[in-house]
């Protein structure tokens, strides 16, 4: 399978910022690129959404959701007995590996529309339910060393940032508008891919930044950054299996898992841990694991899947 063009748009960045290129997107443009995608997201699963509500629905989020719960706690131990990092940069950077990208799935459901492989049209649903659970152990993980958290912060943080309220948002519009949300969709649907190629230009020049900054653990970092995702990416992998996804859900199950947040974590850690330093979490979930995941896992997790289960 070849790399997916909108991906080459992420190269293009990253050569860019590491050849000191003038090359600069305005952060206005940035934040409307995200917004459109949350919202893109979120109303094409909202109108999926519609047509498949019934209890089998209800399982597989319950099961999704759990899934989010767990990721954490195996990232966790990882980081502690092989890291050998404090208690709370554990806790934090197992919060950001437990959690989701929004980018990373939309990097994956390009790469299944290019090469015509269908997937759950739901699936907007398991990427939002999938945002908070890692927060919570996250900051579960960190209190039992005694830090202390703001109750109200943290809620505020994990059910009102931007993600989690486009997201969501998206999904009840496209819910509650079922086929009326289809006047919208020539916009949000036949732009997409074009918007996200100048997302992820964005994201070269982020992730490239983000090189240089992974200091002294650089080694265990990186090493972290494509293991946790690996690992994610066969429990993902397994879960869809049990829950009797198609092809596409598996793979978009397997790189829910394997990806990581650099944006809802960090906002909702740094307003419930102010002590916590999110600079390796960032870098790792940005740096390494973004960049692994758009370059190599994607393709990977879909052969893979293709070879050895379909």
């Amino acid at each position: 399978m070849g790399l997916d063009i909108v991906v080459a748009f992420f190269i293009l960045g990253a050569v860019a910022q590491l050849a000191k290129a003038e090359l600069s997107l305005p952060q206005s443009l940035y934040q409307s690129l995200v917004i459109f995608l949350l919202l893109a997201i979120g109303l094409k699963g909202g109108i999926a959404l519609s047509e498949h509500v019934n209890a089998a629905l209800l399982v597989k989020s319950a099961a999704v959701l759990a899934f989010g719960f767990i990721l954490p706690l195996i990232a966790f131990p990882l980081l502690r007995s092989f890291g050998h990092l404090p208690r709370l940069d554990a806790a934090t950077i197992a919060a950001h590996y437990g959690s989701v990208s929004v980018a990373t799935y939309a990097v994956a459901v390009a790469f299944l529309d290019s090469q015509g492989i269908e997937y759950e049209p739901y699936f907007p649903l398991f990427v939002a339910l999938l945002e908070a659970p890692a927060i919570a152990v996250g900051l579960w993980l960190a209190s039992r060393k005694g830090e202390k958290t703001d109750g109200k912060a943290i809620a505020k943080e994990m059910l009102l940032n931007q993600g989690m309220v486009l997201l969501l948002g998206g999904i009840l519009i496209g819910w509650w508008g079922g086929e009326r949300a289809e006047r919208i969709m020539p916009f949000f649907g036949e732009l997409f891919h074009g918007v996200l190629a100048l997302f992820l230009l964005a994201m070269g020049q982020k992730a490239a930044q983000r090189w240089r900054e992974l200091g002294a653990n650089a080694s265990f970092l990186a090493s972290f950054g494509v293991a946790m995702p690996l690992i994610g990416a066969v429990l993902g992998t397994a879960l869809a299996m049990l829950l009797g996804l198609s092809h596409g859900g598996m793979v978009l199950l397997a790189t829910l898992g394997a990806s990581a947040s650099y944006i809802a974590v960090p906002a909702a850690l740094s307003a419930a841990l102010p002590k916590a330093d999110l600079g390796p979490a960032i870098t790792a979930s940005l740096g390494v694991t973004f960049p692994f995941n758009v370059l190599v896992g994607i393709p990977l997790y879909s052969a893979l899947i293709s070879h050895f289960v379909l």
